[in-house]
């Protein structure tokens, strides 16, 4: 409790034009403006999704800190409201409303985002919060709304439309079908999908692959495959690594370039969860980061067992899930655009996937990726994957 207490302590009420408002059905809307609504906003998902299979609960420290201006450094590029639904007193829905100055700026858009928007199959509810988010977003001279997306393409973005039945992962949202009905009904259109392939990890690797590595290592003689096994090796390669992220992912709809302290909360958020034996880093002769790739364990009956609390207990349980899981998810991958088409990517693949195999990994989960990404989508589809998840993120000119 102390520590919500002064995660919390920062979160104050923002200029608004949305202060409360009622709708003519009785849907109360309010701005999240104290530790209390917060506390609803955080844990409303939960009571959502309490008969939800797949659905896994958030770490709730890390939305503690995510959701706190004065912790997430996001917030410094953004204009944000967060809002609830209440009806006869209760809460009945959530959504937050960004509009990202940097990124609108570095893309010449004017376009208001939402994210975290969650209700029960309730129109009246959705349409409130939805049209709440619309007219702040004009009122600050946007011109489209478009989400689910967040600060960055790093928070979940997009809903769920296809893959129901698959366990959700660790930075990707959980949605009912109704959820995109919802979104429909209020005249959103699709905008981009981002799509997710599973692949198996085979064993042993086929022998193309061993030939296009031995090919790309003499080709490439002063290149070199660090491989890890403890956190504190890994620590060094941070900063080089997400610089190497900024890079290669200039061009990702939703991305924006990582400041030296977001790197640093990036890597607190998500380090102590990953195996260093899951990341794989390639240098030149200098010393220099030139690819990488990040996986990790799937987590998600670990913190689904574990309620979302990391303690006093909960650590433990989400670390023998980690062992136990048969799947390994891909989180983020780079290689700079001077070394593409030299093999790399195999380079680290066939690393990643004979690790993967020794540590008891079978099948591996890609991560969101554009579907207008022909090239890695074709790499996924070599190696023998398929898509078996389908997002979406929709747009509503204001």
């Amino acid at each position: 409790m102390d520590k919500i207490d002064e995660l919390s302590k920062n979160i104050t009420a923002k200029n608004s034009p949305i202060k409360s408002s009622v709708s003519d059905g009785g849907i109360e809307i309010k701005e999240v403006d104290s530790k209390k609504k917060l506390r609803e906003f955080i844990h409303l998902p939960a009571a959502i999704h309490k008969d939800h299979s797949n659905w896994v609960p958030p770490i709730y420290m890390d939305d503690w800190e995510f959701f706190n201006p004065k912790l997430n450094k996001s917030f410094q590029s953004c204009e944000t409201i967060m809002l609830l639904a209440y009806r006869n007193g209760k809460v009945v829905g959530r959504i937050m409303g960004i509009i990202h100055l940097k990124y609108n700026a570095l893309h010449n858009e004017k376009n208001g985002r939402f994210a975290f928007f969650e209700t029960w199959n309730d129109p009246e509810v959705a349409a409130s919060l939805i049209g709440a988010i619309e007219i702040w977003s004009r009122e600050k001279g946007m011109e489209r709304l478009i989400g689910p997306l967040a600060f960055s393409d790093k928070d979940p973005q997009g809903f769920l439309i296809e893959g129901y039945d698959e366990p959700a992962v660790i930075a990707s949202n959980c949605n009912f079908p109704y959820q995109v009905e919802l979104l429909e009904k209020n005249s959103f259109t699709k905008e981009i999908d981002l799509v997710v392939y599973k692949i198996d990890i085979p064993n042993p690797l086929p022998e193309f692959y061993h030939k296009i590595q031995e090919r790309a290592i003499r080709n490439n003689p002063d290149l070199k495959v660090l491989e890890f096994t403890s956190r504190k090796k890994v620590k060094p390669y941070i900063h080089p690594i997400l610089n190497l992220l900024n890079l290669t992912f200039s061009d990702i709809v939703g991305f924006t370039p990582f400041s030296q302290k977001e790197m640093d909360d990036f890597a607190n958020r998500y380090l102590f969860l990953i195996n260093p034996r899951f990341i794989k880093v390639i240098v030149n002769g200098k010393n220099e980061v030139v690819a990488f790739v990040i996986g990790m364990s799937h987590i998600g009956d670990g913190i689904r067992n574990a309620k979302g609390k990391l303690f006093p207990f909960g650590i433990f349980r989400i670390f023998a899930a980690a062992r136990r899981s048969k799947q390994l998810n891909l989180l983020l991958g780079g290689i700079d655009p001077a070394y593409r088409s030299k093999g790399l990517d195999v380079m680290m693949g066939t690393k990643m996937m004979e690790s993967a195999y020794a540590l008891g990994k079978r099948i591996m989960d890609s991560h969101l990726e554009l579907e207008t990404n022909t090239k890695v989508r074709a790499e996924m589809e070599k190696m023998g994957g398929y898509v078996y998840k389908r997002f979406r993120i929709f747009g509503k000119s204001l």
